[in-house]
């Protein structure tokens, strides 16, 4: 290495350096559909980060979703038990300890996953969202935690549960304790739904991998958003596995509404409107059914009463 190359070529390196770009300081932010347009911010805000050009529904954070999906954008962040950050002292390329310190600076989120309690429509309910500018929205222990602070949440004060999905599935950098949280998660769905309390989740682009093996699935009813991408494994791995071509659309929410693997494809801008129909539907049968079973414990009680005078 000469002298030139020594000296002159970093400075010229540093000098020309690209500056760390944020969506947050942009005032234009790229689509990242088909249009591959770059939107200006503002518009993109009002238009709830659909694109205008080619509809395709842009990543949003957890604290996003919740402003435009609670009425009046009113939300309460409910605080989760803390699980250890690094218990296997995993490293890569980089130290996953800095991994997460980089990623709750860049997110302003402890975690992938927030969950918070509010109104839609007037009714009360308990919601959850994943960041996937959290790690790819993986699902570690801190995101187990989360999630079942959320059933709890929901379990106690008798709200049904809404969740959000956006992830590639379970941390790589927490192995099996990230897959020990599919099973304890879908335990938790299993008590919500001893209770007869509706649990709707809203899979969004991308939602794959153990998140989508675990609690994504169990959905009383399944929405997605158009165009997510939604699967287990990816449909490259797929197709070297098999050594087939994939149908046109595989794995996209179009494509998986038409074979039965959700009840149907909304619109960011509709959700609101058809998660509270359904709710309110959903909470009648719901309070219909309670009053039925409290009917049919008076009629036993009532021949068992005479019975027992008698006696």
């Amino acid at each position: 290495m000469n002298w030139i190359s020594k000296f002159i070529k970093p400075k010229i390196k540093s000098f020309f350096k690209k500056r760390p770009s944020s969506d947050e300081d942009s005032l234009w932010i790229p689509c990242g559909g088909s249009c591959q347009e770059l939107l200006y911010k503002e518009d993109l805000i009002k238009n709830m980060y659909v694109c205008n050009k080619c509809e395709n529904h842009l990543k949003i954070s957890s604290k996003n979703r919740f402003n435009m999906f609670f009425d009046n954008g009113a939300f309460e962040i409910l605080s989760a038990p803390k699980a250890a950050d690094d218990p296997l002292d995993f490293v890569d390329t980089k130290k996953y300890v800095d991994r997460l310190k980089d990623a709750r600076k860049k997110t302003n989120q402890n975690d992938a996953i927030m969950v918070a309690s509010g109104k839609l429509n007037g009714i009360v309910i308990t919601c959850g969202a994943q960041n996937f500018s959290f790690i790819g929205g993986s699902f570690g222990a801190q995101s187990g935690e989360e999630f079942i602070n959320g059933i709890n949440h929901a379990i106690q004060n008798k709200t049904p549960f809404v969740f959000f999905s956006c992830s590639g599935g379970q941390r790589m950098m927490e192995s099996a304790i990230a897959l020990q949280n599919m099973s304890r998660t879908v335990l938790a769905v299993n008590e919500l739904k001893k209770e007869n309390l509706p649990y709707i989740v809203v899979m969004t682009n991308p939602t794959f991998g153990g998140v989508t093996a675990s609690w994504v699935m169990l959905g009383d009813i399944l929405i997605a958003e158009p165009k997510s991408k939604i699967g287990f494994s990816g449909s490259r791995v797929i197709q070297q596995t098999i050594g087939e071509s994939l149908p046109e659309g595989f794995q996209t929410a179009e494509y998986i509404f038409e074979h039965g693997g959700c009840d149907m494809v909304v619109s960011r801008k509709n959700l609101r409107n058809e998660i509270g129909s359904l709710l309110s539907i959903l909470l009648k049968k719901r309070e219909f059914k309670a009053i039925n079973e409290n009917e049919n414990v008076n009629t036993i009680n009532e021949p068992l009463s005479k019975v027992t005078k008698a006696i």
